[in-house]
C-alpha cells in the first residue's frame, strides 16, 4: 500500500462523529445540522428536467473534455460573470465531477516528485482536501494561518523563502471557507509576483463565488489576473462547482479553467484517470450555467437566514456577516470541541469545532476556540437552532 496513506489525519466530520458519540443528546429536540455545508435548498426543476432529458446520452461514451457546448457554456459564464473576454473554450476550461475531485487530483498531477523535498502551501483553517493531495502527491503541506485580528488575510511573509523556493503549489480559498473572506486585488498580486518568482502554481478554490450578499460580488482570481495585465493566466488555475451555487451538491458538476499549459497536461492526466461527465450531468450542466434567475433567489434566501441569525447570535457570539459563503464563523466561550459536544447533548444541534478545519502551525491552531455553522437548512430550521445556541451560551455563561 501507498505509506503516504498513513499521513492522512481522519476527516473533520469523523472526529466530530467520535466527539458526539462520547455523550447522549437531548431527545426532546428534534435533531438539526449546523455542522456540514450541503446545500438543502431545493434543486431547480429546470436542472431536473434537463438531467432527465439528457438521459439518452447514457448510450455514448463522454470525453474527458466534454462537449463543445458544455465548454462554451462554461465560458460564457465566466466572462458574464467576472467581465473578463471569453476564455477559450477549447484550452482554457474542462469540466470536473466537483471541485473536490478535481482539487485532490491536481495535485497529483502538478506536483513534481523529482524534485527535492515539494511543498503545498495550504491556508490554515482550510478544505482538508488540500492537506491529503499534498501528501498523496509527495509533498509536504505548510500552512498559513488566517488570522482573525487582521481579517483572515493570509499573511504569505509566514513562510520563510526556503520554504516558498520548494512551492510548487499553492491552495487559496476565496470567498474563505470557514470565513468566508474574499481575497484583495492586493493580496492577489502579490500572489502572482511571488508565483512568479518561485515558479509555484496556483490553484484558487472558488465554489462559494456565488453566494454572497448585496451587489458585492466577490473577487474571482480570473478577473484579478486579467485586471493586473495576465492575460494568459499564467500559473493561474481557478476551481468552481454548481454544488452551492444552484443547489446540485450530488450532481458533482464544476469546471477548472486558466492556464491553457497546465489545463493540457491536467486534461492528459484525467484521460487516464477516467473522470470524464456522465451525459446526462454535461445536459443538466449547460443549463445551470446558463440561467442566473435560480441563482438569484439562492441568494436571497441565504440573506434572509442571515440577517435574521445575525440577529439573534450577535447578542451573545461575536459574529459578522462574512463576505460571502454560508457559514458563520463564531468564537467560542470555551474549548471549542466542548461547546460542539455540550450543545448536542444538550440541545440536540451540531456544529463543526473550528479545531477540527485547522492545524498546529506556527506555534498556533487559528481554529481553536471558533465553530463553523452553516446555515444551509429552510429558515425556520435555521433559526430554531440558532435559538438553542442562544440558550445555551446563556446557560453557560
Amino acid at each position: 500500500m501507498n505509506p503516504d496513506l498513513e499521513k492522512l489525519q481522519p476527516y473533520p466530520f469523523q472526529k466530530l462523529a467520535r466527539l458526539l458519540g462520547e455523550v447522549g443528546t437531548n431527545t426532546a429536540y428534534p435533531p438539526i445540522s449546523l455542522h456540514i455545508g450541503e446545500p438543502k435548498h431545493a434543486t431547480p426543476a429546470f436542472i431536473r428536467d434537463a438531467l432527465s432529458a439528457g438521459l439518452d446520452g447514457l448510450a455514448h461514451y463522454p470525453t474527458t473534455i466534454g462537449s463543445p457546448a458544455l465548454r462554451n457554456a462554461i465560458a460564457g459564464w465566466l466572462a458574464r460573470r467576472y467581465g473578463i473576454p471569453v476564455p477559450d473554450a477549447q484550452s482554457q476550461v474542462l469540466p470536473v465531477n466537483g471541485s473536490r475531485e478535481a482539487l485532490f487530483a491536481f495535485a497529483q498531477a502538478v506536483v513534481d516528485r523529482g524534485r527535492p523535498d515539494p511543498v503545498v502551501v495550504c491556508p490554515n483553517p482550510f478544505y482538508q482536501i488540500y492537506e491529503g493531495a499534498a501528501y498523496l502527491a509527495g509533498a509536504t503541506p505548510h500552512f498559513l494561518n488566517a488570522d482573525p485580528a487582521d481579517n483572515y488575510a493570509l499573511n504569505f511573509a509566514q513562510l520563510p523563502p526556503a520554504i516558498w523556493q520548494r512551492a510548487q503549489l499553492v491552495y487559496v480559498c476565496s470567498p474563505g471557507n470557514p470565513t468566508g473572506r474574499v481575497m484583495t486585488q492586493t493580496e492577489w498580486k502579490l500572489l502572482f509576483e511571488m508565483s512568479d518568482r518561485y515558479g509555484f502554481i496556483i490553484a484558487a478554490d472558488e465554489c462559494y463565488s456565488e453566494i454572497y450578499f448585496g451587489e458585492n460580488k466577490p473577487l474571482g482570481a480570473l478577473q484579478a489576473a486579467r485586471q493586473l495585465g495576465r492575460h494568459d493566466y499564467q500559473n493561474l488555475v481557478v476551481f468552481s462547482s454548481l454544488s452551492k451555487r444552484s443547489n446540485v451538491p450530488g450532481m458533482r458538476s464544476g469546471f477548472v479553467a486558466g492556464d491553457a499549459k497546465i489545463l493540457e497536461r491536467f486534461a492528459l492526466y484525467r484521460t487516464y484517470h477516467g473522470c470524464a461527465m456522465n451525459p446526462a450531468i454535461q445536459a443538466a450542466t449547460i443549463a445551470a450555467w446558463n440561467d442566473e434567475a435560480h441563482v438569484a433567489e439562492n441568494r436571497r434566501l441565504y440573506a434572509q437566514k442571515f440577517d435574521q441569525a445575525i440577529q439573534l447570535l450577535a447578542p451573545i457570539l461575536p459574529v459578522t456577516q462574512p463576505d460571502a459563503g454560508f457559514y458563520l464563523w463564531a468564537r467560542t466561550p470555551i474549548a471549542d470541541p466542548l461547546f460542539a459536544q455540550h450543545l448536542y447533548r444538550d440541545y440536540n444541534v451540531s456544529v463543526l469545532p473550528g479545531s477540527f478545519l485547522a492545524r498546529e502551525a506556527h506555534g498556533i491552531n487559528p481554529g481553536a476556540n471558533f465553530i463553523r455553522m452553516a446555515l444551509v437548512a429552510g429558515l425556520d430550521e435555521t433559526l430554531e437552532a440558532v435559538r438553542r445556541i442562544v440558550q445555551f451560551v446563556a446557560r453557560i455563561g
